[in-house]
């Protein structure tokens, strides 16, 4: 693991906090000292918090210093989407809803974090905390590896396709996608209406589960109970073999601890909706993003090609994709009624090297389809040590409970 790797505790901080052996004004210079020692080799910020507004919160979290995904509004700062088409923005006029909301939870946002453009595939200049000269994902890149190096102990991020999911799998994090509605959108930059959902990094399952119900007042959930598990295998996608092999061994480990983990029936139906997903989030992203797309020769390759096939997809093949999702909400939700969740691998293997991709997140896309609530657990290593994440999926607005069964899964891992 990278010296870089040094995850900040949020239920310790908010702890100290309480008992009186910190102080906000004290939590906010650990992180400045933290952003000031690192962020010229990890690059997370866009705008760093020596340039940001910053006061003392109040509420469960008063005085946590929050990254914020920079295509999320934050007001007195820029929106630039990791665009070029966005360098000159103005600072935004007020705080999107979800910033609202976490800083009504007591939560500071102290900058903003580096996105790939249009929380797409172009990749920004950030490092991955827990492997160097590996990516960390993306496209909430800035945001997992604040967290992964302890700059900041908690920090948005937005998933599409798998933006929260594979960058906290790839810096060895935990993180939480809300389910699709969960929270309003208003004053993000969007890509596909259906799919976008905001998502939370931490260092650990337990500290998702101190700060979701800070957020919304749900008390939490202590997962003591072993839990009833779907297995997902991925056995159709090209899953890292120490990935499956780590995975497998979990499994060993959850079944000896006394939880229930059957095989996840119809696997087609996920190939269906992995398919479903990729129709949908380009059809979606080229009325979104109509305005960016008159301008596609400044746009990356990849984002400009999704757009053109996004405007290329008939009506006929949108319908068929949706109805495919409509049909798959249904069967896994029946499915999850029996069961706690759906656990399988979150990336397809350790983060790759370099810095000129972020991953494929083709084990996200069905659940994202399905706009369920998914949990990155940590936990799991390859023999060199870097990060595999885990991933769980639970039904609809059923994020406490999720969390409480991450909380029991992640104390098997480790």
């Amino acid at each position: 693991m990278s010296a870089l790797y040094a995850p900040w505790s949020l239920r310790g901080l908010v702890a100290d906090l309480a008992a009186g052996r910190t102080t906000p004004a004290a939590a906010a210079e650990r992180s400045r000292e933290r952003i000031a020692g690192t962020e010229p080799e990890l690059r997370a910020w866009v705008v760093p918090p020596a340039e940001a507004p910053t006061d003392e919160g109040s509420g469960p979290l008063g005085g946590i210093p929050l990254g914020v995904k920079d295509i999320i509004d934050v007001a007195g700062l820029p929106t630039r989407c990791g665009s070029s088409l966005r360098a000159d923005a103005a600072p935004a006029g007020a705080d999107a809803a979800v910033v609202a909301a976490w800083r009504h939870a007591g939560a500071v946002p102290v900058g903003k974090t580096v996105t790939t453009e249009f929380a797409y595939f172009a990749p920004g200049p950030t490092g991955n905390p827990a492997a160097a000269g590996h990516t960390p994902g993306g496209s909430s890149s800035g945001s997992a590896a604040a967290v992964a190096s302890g700059q900041v102990p908690l920090a948005l991020g937005s998933q599409t396709a798998g933006s929260v999911t594979r960058p906290a799998a790839f810096c060895g994090v935990a993180a939480l996608v809300l389910t699709h509605d969960r929270l309003p959108v208003d004053g993000v930059t969007g890509l596909s209406p259906s799919l976008d959902s905001h998502g939370v990094f931490a260092a650990h399952v337990d500290d998702l589960a101190l700060a979701f119900a800070a957020l919304t007042g749900e008390p939490e959930r202590a997962g003591a109970r072993p839990p009833r598990l779907l297995f997902w295998s991925a056995r159709s996608s090209p899953v890292d073999p120490e990935m499956r092999k780590a995975l497998l061994g979990a499994r060993d480990r959850w079944t000896a601890a006394g939880a229930v983990v059957d095989d996840l029936p119809e696997p087609e139906l996920v190939d269906a909706l992995t398919a479903a997903h990729t129709v949908v989030m380009a059809a979606e992203a080229a009325v979104e993003r109509a305005a960016e797309a008159s301008r596609a020769d400044e746009l990356s390759a990849p984002l400009a090609e999704l757009l053109r096939r996004g405007a290329a997809t008939g009506p006929a093949d949108l319908e068929a994709a949706r109805a495919v999702v409509a049909e798959g909400r249904a069967r896994i939700a029946d499915l999850l009624a029996s069961y706690d969740a759906v656990v399988g691998p979150a990336a397809l293997g350790p983060a790759p090297a370099g810095l000129g991709a972020t991953g494929d997140p083709v084990l996200s896309r069905p659940w994202q389809a399905l706009g369920f609530p998914a949990l990155t657990v940590p936990g799991l290593s390859t023999p060199d040590g870097l990060p595999l994440g885990v991933q769980l999926v639970g039904a609809p607005r059923g994020e406490t409970a999720l969390l409480g069964t991450g909380c029991w899964v992640e104390s098997r891992l480790r």
